[in-house]
């Protein structure tokens, strides 16, 4: 994943490594958060162990429209969009440190389409969130958000050079096709931890993913949550 986690700035030493492995989702978290929580490593598809998501996207075709992404007035003041380069984005759930993460496991990520993605920062430089949108291939987004709930059901909860990170599903809201309200955290001794949210929606065969940091009540982040929805139709 982009990996989760990716909203406050990572601390110096071994914490910020800690972070930056941690990293897609919270990317999805710190690329989103840590620039990105999730996601392991930036470890390639074949140390992975499984096919890059989205071969299958003929040259030139794109089934992801870019106006399902959030602008950054949806996440709120003080956010503002960063120029994202023009490159196929990964899976956001992807989870290389952790133990039971097996890319084989999640069946549904060689019949991604597309994806496009796009980064945000705080315009004070404290924060960081992420948004993507996938698309599948027809009948594949269900078994899509499938792995997305074996993910966090297999990597519920690991180490990561002396930080601990974890993932708790806090809700299933009623919008669109279904949808994930997810809860992460970095867990660092002597410190408090670094939280944030990751909402995944569902509408057909497309899959919208937000990874932002905790905004203090969850009330904010279903306000977010339906803004997605909006976007995707």
């Amino acid at each position: 994943m982009y990996s989760p986690l990716g909203a406050a700035r990572p601390r110096a030493g071994g914490d910020a490594r800690a972070r930056r492995r941690g990293g897609r989702i919270f990317a999805l978290l710190a690329t989103v958060v840590l620039t990105a929580l999730t996601t392991g490593c930036q470890r390639t598809p074949a140390e992975l162990g499984g096919s890059e998501p989205g071969v299958t996207r003929p040259v030139g075709v794109s089934w992801t429209d870019p106006a399902a992404l959030l602008p950054a007035t949806d996440l709120g003041p003080g956010w503002r969009e960063r120029a994202t380069a023009p490159e196929q984005p990964r899976w956001p759930w992807e989870q290389a440190d952790c133990p039971a993460y097996r890319a084989e496991d999640y069946r549904a990520q060689v019949h991604r389409l597309d994806a496009v993605q796009r980064f945000y920062d705080r315009a004070d430089g404290s924060a960081t969130a992420h948004h993507i949108v996938e698309a599948y291939e027809p009948g594949w987004g269900g078994p899509a958000l499938d792995d997305v709930r074996a993910v966090l059901r297999r990597c519920a909860g690991y180490l990561v050079l002396g930080a601990r990170m974890s993932f708790t599903l806090v809700g299933t809201p009623p919008l669109a096709d279904g949808a994930l309200l997810v809860r992460g955290l970095i867990a660092h001794s002597g410190s408090a931890p670094t939280t944030a949210y990751f909402v995944v929606v569902r509408r057909g065969d497309t899959i919208s993913t937000l990874n932002l940091p905790d905004p203090g009540h969850r009330a904010a982040v279903e306000a977010v949550a339906a803004r997605q929805v909006a976007r995707l139709g």
